[in-house]
């Protein structure tokens, strides 16, 4: 298991475990985290799932191919650099202590 961190837009900061192998945004719903809809259940198509990455996790993970990047087009609040759909984050030991934060909304 390892420590996720997920900050709400508010600055409030919500804590998880998640299981190594799982994606992020299993671990987010498992731990019933505000601001992860997931409504698509990490089947890539809702964009529900948006998370910005701090550093220096976000150089730790493979870019988003080319799938991921379409549907963050589809986010609802406007995606940066650092953003990322939860559900395409393998969980890793290196990724222990991951911080992300959470859009103001999914929708």
């Amino acid at each position: 298991m390892i420590t996720i961190n997920f900050i709400a837009a508010n600055g409030d900061v919500q804590r998880a475990e998640g299981r190594i192998g799982k994606s992020l945004m299993e671990a987010a719903v498992a731990s019933g985290i505000e601001g992860i809809a997931a409504d698509c259940g990490g089947l890539m198509t809702c964009a529900t799932c948006h998370v910005f990455v701090r550093e220096p996790f976000s150089s730790l993970l493979p870019p988003a191919d080319g799938e991921e990047q379409s549907m963050l087009a589809f986010t609802a609040t406007p995606k940066s650099p650092s953003s990322r759909l939860s559900c395409q984050i393998k969980l890793s030991t290196a990724l222990d202590g991951l911080t992300v934060e959470l859009p103001a909304s999914q929708y």
